[in-house]
């Protein structure tokens, strides 16, 4: 009983919301409707980042919210690149080639994670949270602003350097753990 007292806390239900919202906001994306697709990403964006900092501010972190962050964090990125290339396919056209690396350098971490454990990883490294907000604020701009390719390929080399970060930690450790906190931390412990 303390247990599931414990897992029902706003972290949680805001992780829930995004892992429940997932599949409305991949309809809105493939069927066109771009400005409902835009206010409930923005809303899944505000959510992810208030997810983490209550879990933190109030003590409330969990193994299970961190998976159910880690799940609707991958949902979000799944949603977010196909709103992409659905509604900016003609500005991000000439950069296919990064965004492909960065897709793919995605979702070599969930593959390698679920090989060796039998799950996707919820590693919540500093430089995936900081390389999270980053993305946000670019698909933010993006929708509201326009295409920036400087801020873009910040983001994508950021994000492209996080998900080596993971990669190294998923191959190096023994076993998976949630929030690790970064490459450093797990060469310290060893």
């Amino acid at each position: 009983m303390r247990n599931l007292k414990e897992n029902i806390n706003i972290p949680n239900i805001l992780s829930s919301y995004r892992l429940l919202s997932f599949p409305f906001v991949l309809y809105f994306a493939l069927y066109g409707h771009e400005n409902i697709f835009v206010v409930l990403l923005v809303i899944n964006l505000i959510t992810d980042a208030l997810d983490g900092i209550i879990a933190r501010m109030f003590n409330q972190q969990t193994e299970l919210g961190a998976k159910l962050d880690a799940y609707a964090d991958i949902g979000m990125y799944i949603t977010a690149i196909i709103g992409v290339i659905m509604f900016k396919s003609d500005e991000l056209k000439p950069h296919y080639l990064s965004l492909s690396i960065f897709i793919i350098v995605f979702i070599i971490p969930k593959i390698i994670s679920f090989f060796r454990f039998r799950e996707f990883p919820s590693l919540h490294l500093y430089s995936s949270k900081t390389g999270g907000y980053m993305q946000g604020f670019f698909f933010f701009a993006l929708f509201v602003f326009g295409f920036n390719s400087i801020f873009y390929y910040i983001v994508i080399i950021f994000g492209i350097l996080t998900f080596l970060e993971q990669i190294i930690i998923l191959i190096i450790t023994p076993e998976l753990k949630s929030n690790v906190k970064g490459l450093y931390w797990v060469l310290k412990t060893k």
